[in-house]
């Protein structure tokens, strides 16, 4: 092995020059900023070699440098001893529970007379330091995925209108195999980006034991280096996978540059190869993206010899958890509280939970079909997810019971209740419904008339209504007038003249004469 040296090339030819004009030791190594005897032994080397002021010309520092330091018999850049094949011990070291201890060993079983373990070591971190920043990182098999949005976008053309719209770029690079997934999604809002997931999920066949997104709002409500607060949508999707969420700090790419370099190379391969396509739907995009990203994951990496999906089928793979039984139903979570209707807001409608959480806080979970609504962890409102027509969606179990009797009145009820008196009784019932502007408003006048008529027989309570419907008397008040004033009881025949009722306020024919 080559001698180390303590002088740079520059310092060894002016101590050479210094030297040959007759100064001391001692007074060079003052004038370089040396130990004397640093300067003695260069010297003695120089002496050795036949190296002395002026050098000849033809002399470079790497010639100069090769002349002092190497040690006789030992060629420069050619090791005497077995090594292992490095790029292999690197994809070793991302399986889980191994290490240099353990692949040392390794070593030592095949090549007794091979290399110690610090010289192993050493050599290992020469290799390990040629590679690219991104391999340097130490990724262990299964423990992480890098997501993140590329910042290019890709467009996207609407063949009725010509119009072009851009669609986003989602990426996931897996820590240890870099195997990358990529698929582009219209927007980054919470479902774009909880689907992206839950996709590349799928197209791994597993579950790392990691997520680290970047600082997103989609993902993290509140970025903080001690304490980040995550989107409690994106925390429910980690939780049905069983996966932590880890976002990256701050302003700190180097936690993400997996990713970052993914990115990079996702662009190059996604966007320059596709640069001259014309896409017309979201579905052509990613069909042209997925056959890049295969691409991408056969490509030879040259510093290891080896693919992405090499590394991920033999190292990656079956170090993932196993996926749940289903895919993750996107659902938007929120906080409400209930108002004194013992209603809850979700989406701009309205749904109903028991009266007795009045005031109460609650967690909603929204998704495509259904409102679920939880207290303290248990669930306790079920609703089918309303996009139109009347705003309140209400459970009558969730009612007071004196608002649950109310509820149960309709003006079919109404209408069956008058129907069993008579037809006239029935006639009456409509009459009052469609006089008011919403047939609720007419709901108390038909029950205190349906309780009225409880204490008639049948043949004159239709008398009644008979008598009501024909004045136009549509209002509890005049009903029971009718009734006290016996007013139903009128001989008269219909079509006949009414006999004039004699009253001293009134004016008789005679006063016309």
């Amino acid at each position: 092995m080559p001698a180390r040296r303590e002088l740079t090339m520059r310092q060894i030819r002016q101590m050479l020059r210094l030297a040959g004009d007759g100064i001391s030791a001692r007074e060079i190594g003052r004038m370089l900023g040396v130990a004397r005897s640093t300067i003695q032994d260069n010297l003695k080397r120089a002496q050795e070699a036949g190296l002395a002021w002026p050098v000849p010309a033809e002399l470079t520092d790497a010639a100069i440098e090769e002349r002092l330091f190497a040690r006789s018999g030992y060629k420069q850049g050619v090791r005497r001893r077995a090594e292992p094949a490095w790029d292999e011990l690197v994809c070793e070291l991302k399986r889980p529970g191994v290490n240099l201890q353990v692949l040392w060993e390794e070593y030592r079983d095949q090549h007794p007379d091979g290399y110690g373990y610090s010289r192993f070591c050493e050599l290992f971190r020469e290799f390990e330091a040629r590679l690219s920043p991104v391999m340097r990182q130490d990724h262990r098999a299964g423990d992480k995925v890098f997501v993140d949005y590329s910042g290019k976008r890709i467009g996207i053309v609407d063949r009725a209108s010509g119009e072009v719209r851009q669609a986003e770029i989602f990426v996931g690079v897996l820590g240890a195999s870099s195997f990358t997934y990529a698929e582009a999604s219209w927007t980054q809002t919470l479902p774009d980006w909880i689907g992206a997931h839950v996709r590349m999920f799928r197209a791994f066949g597993g579950v790392p034991r990691l997520i680290v997104p970047d600082n997103l709002k989609s993902g993290v409500n509140k970025p903080s280096f001690y304490d980040p607060e995550i989107n409690l949508s994106y925390g429910r999707m980690a939780s049905h996978y069983g996966v932590g969420v880890l976002p990256a700090r701050p302003f700190r790419p180097r936690d993400k540059a997996k990713v970052e370099s993914g990115v990079r190379f996702a662009q190059t391969y996604i966007l320059g190869r596709l640069r001259r396509q014309t896409f017309f739907s979201l579905a052509e995009a990613n069909q042209a993206i997925a056959g890049m990203v295969d691409r991408i994951n056969d490509y030879v990496m040259r510093r290891i010899g080896v693919s992405r999906r090499h590394l991920f089928e033999t190292i990656e793979r079956p170090a993932l958890a196993a996926l749940p039984a289903s895919d993750y139903e996107f659902a938007e979570w929120g906080l409400a509280r209930v108002a004194l209707d013992y209603h809850v807001e979700v989406c701009g409608f309205f749904y109903s939970v028991p009266h007795e959480l009045i005031r109460q806080q609650v967690d909603t979970r929204a998704t495509e079909r259904g409102i679920e609504i939880f207290h303290h962890g248990k669930r306790i409102a079920v609703h089918q997810r309303r996009y139109g027509g009347r705003k309140h969606g209400t459970d009558i179990e969730h009612m007071p019971s004196a608002h649950r009797r109310y509820a149960e009145w309709t003006p079919e009820r109404f209408r069956r209740w008058g129907a069993s008196i008579g037809p006239h009784t029935e006639g009456l019932i409509t009459a009052i419904l469609a006089s008011r502007p919403h047939p609720e408003q007419g709901f108390r006048t038909c029950l205190g008339i349906l309780r009225l008529f409880k204490d008639l027989e049948p043949a004159r309570a239709e008398a009644v209504a008979d008598r009501a419907v024909a004045i136009g008397a549509f209002t509890y008040k005049s009903l029971a007038s009718i009734v006290a004033n016996k007013l139903d009881r009128s001989t008269a025949a219909a079509g006949e003249p009414q006999a004039v009722i004699t009253h001293g306020n009134l004016r008789g024919s005679g006063y016309f004469h």
